[in-house]
């Protein structure tokens, strides 16, 4: 297929390497996150415990699903959260009323995520631990 000039770069064509370079972008956005972000040091301590008790008690692979579901939505809260907090701090460098509200919504959603997450692993994993001292 030829290039034509109403074409946006990114359709003009498929390279592999481009897509290697993304998953290069990815990454290093995933590490700058759990470098800066103090909260993303809890997910990941939290994350770490969950999956420890997830192999210790065999949990089933339904269970799996729900704790792999979990664990990728704060992921992808906190991610958001911290992406959200960079712009803002470079659109707004000085505080803002507005920009401190917007920040606080965001986190707040993270907040709701993990929340959720407690719930879901406390739903999952309570039958494992009352066959503990059963």
């Amino acid at each position: 297929m030829l290039d034509t000039p109403d074409q946006t770069p990114a359709a003009r064509s498929f390279q592999f390497t481009g897509r290697i370079r993304s998953f290069y972008h990815a990454i290093r956005g995933i590490l700058r996150m759990i470098r800066c972000q103090h909260n993303a040091w809890i997910h990941a301590a939290a994350t770490l415990v969950v999956l420890g008790a997830g192999f210790l008690f065999r949990v089933s692979s339904t269970d799996w699903c729900w704790i792999v579901l979990a664990i990728s939505i704060v992921w992808t809260a906190e991610a958001l959260n911290t992406a959200f907090e960079f712009l803002a701090d470079a659109v707004s460098p000085d505080f803002h009323p507005l920009v401190r509200d917007a920040k606080d919504v965001a986190a707040g959603a993270v907040l709701i995520t993990a929340i959720a997450a407690v719930v879901i692993g406390a739903i999952i994993f309570w039958p494992y631990i009352e066959k503990l001292f059963l």
